[in-house]
């Protein structure tokens, strides 16, 4: 049995109240479901077997918003090791830089 990794990227529209309420219910029943959130809009779950891997995207394919795009892909657990995080530079935001604070006392 080999572990296998699914991968769920989605973009939903968020305009109405009807549509951010779809974005909301879909992002918990992944949560719920034991994905873990990657990036925005990007989530993750190990399963154990191909198998599995049916059953959980028979469950996304339940779930799936009236609207948008939802995207699945699946690999091995050791391709999804594999993978690269790259990180920029940290830039500070300088906008609540308000110097050293101040204690004053009565």
């Amino acid at each position: 049995m080999r572990a296998m990794r699914i991968l769920v990227m989605f973009d939903l529209p968020i305009a109405t109240k009807a549509e951010r309420r779809a974005y909301s219910d879909f992002r918990k029943f992944l949560v719920k479901d034991g994905y873990c959130m990657e990036q925005f809009s990007v989530y993750s779950r190990i399963t154990l077997g191909r198998d599995a891997l049916a059953s959980h995207i028979a469950r996304l394919k339940d779930n799936l918003p009236e609207t948008g795009s939802v995207t699945v892909f699946s690999m091995t657990e050791k391709q999804f090791e594999d993978r690269m995080v790259l990180l920029g530079k940290a830039r500070r935001d300088h906008s609540n830089d308000y110097g050293a604070q101040m204690t004053l006392f009565f």
